[in-house]
């Protein structure tokens, strides 16, 4: 009886093993590489969709000087490092300064001095961390205007809202609705009350859905402007009720995404005057591709996690109730379209929001979009930078495009 022959003894039946085994070592990898792109995509892809608060990551160094007089040392960074007037909030937020100008920089020890202006909340000498921010006035208090507590009621419950009704004997029929962007809070409009106060127009600073001051459960997800309209729609409800006749939707970053569906999608679309818009997303796969180069994510994982956004079969990764429509939110595919006057204030420098898709729309639309020039403001901090500039191109753009003769002087 003749026994098998060894395998080891035969070199091409060894090869098909070892080429099987390959395959099989292979396939793994493959596999572990698309279960890890596709984890991966779904981590982004959520991230983008689910509020959060930015951490408290700046290091406050110490502070000296007097209360009329007083100094913060900060990490110096990008941010800290561009003259203008900001906000820091600490203590989780519970705490929060206005900030000046810069006082010195120490390139060696990369530290910088600033003027600290006023500390509206908290006790600034005993902070160690704290957060950058553009909020200037972080409550209507600080404005120095008068102001209400207003209720809107959506179809997702009470929505909390400043009114600033103007100091003027006789306000204008025409209106503001503030919209802040993505994030943040209503306080992030209060930057505009002066200005539209100066000119008399009463202003509505809202809040909308999936705020964390509109609770929603472990459920809330933004829909990016998709969803978050429907909330505009409510606060226009209530400026025509009080009286108004037309109103400008102002906008921040994710709130010029909101603007523009309530522009074009908008029950009261007809009584919009207007859009001034800053920072604003224009067209969200332009800003979801820049997010994704700067997180050094491969494209076919940011190509995943936007499909994931926009696709029925993702609903249980995303947490979204329907998928999101960023088509439909590319507004330089859809400059045709656009039949609203729009002021578009973007700076170049902008790491967040990059501003190329703004220019875009600007170039193809001139008849309609006025985009001064900024340059150096990061991402809506051209208040902060150049407040008196910033005030001059609002009150010249709706004086010019929104407000006729007869409001003007009456």
């Amino acid at each position: 009886m003749t026994s098998s022959p060894d395998p080891v003894a035969h070199p091409k039946r060894r090869a098909v093993r070892i080429a099987a085994a390959g395959l099989g070592v292979g396939a793994g990898i493959g596999l572990l590489a698309s279960v890890a792109t596709s984890g991966l995509a779904a981590y982004f892809a959520r991230r983008v969709v689910i509020p959060e608060q930015a951490p408290e990551e700046l290091e406050i160094l110490h502070v000296d000087g007097f209360d009329d007089d007083m100094h913060v040392h900060l990490a110096a960074d990008d941010e800290t490092l561009v003259n203008g007037r900001y906000g820091l909030h600490f203590d989780s937020g519970a705490g929060h300064a206005q900030i000046g100008d810069i006082v010195e920089y120490d390139p060696v020890s990369r530290t910088v001095s600033r003027e600290v202006l006023a500390v509206t909340a908290g006790d600034l000498r005993t902070a160690r961390r704290g957060r950058w921010t553009g909020v200037f006035y972080p409550h209507p208090d600080a404005t120095g205007l008068p102001y209400e507590d207003v209720t809107l009621e959506s179809d997702v419950g009470d929505l909390p809202a400043w009114f600033f009704p103007t100091t003027a004997d006789t306000p204008l029929d025409t209106w503001a609705i503030l919209v802040h962007g993505r994030g943040g809070s209503r306080a992030e409009g209060l930057k505009a009350a002066p200005v539209l106060n100066d000119l008399r127009i009463p202003a509505l600073a809202i809040s909308y859905r999936n705020d964390p001051e509109v609770p929603v459960g472990s459920t809330a997800r933004y829909g990016l402007g998709d969803t978050e309209w429907i909330d505009v729609d409510v606060a226009i409800d209530h400026a025509l009720a009080q009286g108004a006749k037309k109103v400008v939707v102002f906008g921040w970053s994710m709130g010029a995404a909101i603007a523009f569906q309530a522009a074009s999608r908008g029950r009261n679309r007809e009584h919009i005057a207007a859009l001034v818009l800053d920072g604003p997303v224009v067209d969200w796969y332009d800003v979801l591709d820049h997010q994704a180069r700067i997180n050094f994510l491969p494209t076919p994982v940011a190509r995943l996690a936007l499909d994931m956004l926009t696709r029925p079969w993702a609903r249980r990764i995303t947490g979204l109730e329907t998928p999101l429509d960023l088509n439909r939110m590319d507004w330089v595919r859809r400059a045709a379209e656009l039949d609203t006057r729009v002021l578009l204030i973007h700076s170049d420098d902008d790491d967040f929001v990059p501003s190329g898709p703004s220019h875009a729309l600007a170039s193809v639309r001139r008849d309609l979009v006025t985009m001064p020039h900024y340059e150096k403001a990061r991402h809506t901090k051209e208040w902060n930078v150049d407040p008196d500039r910033w005030n001059d191109d609002v009150a010249n753009f709706i004086e010019t495009h929104v407000l006729d003769l007869a409001e003007i002087t009456r």
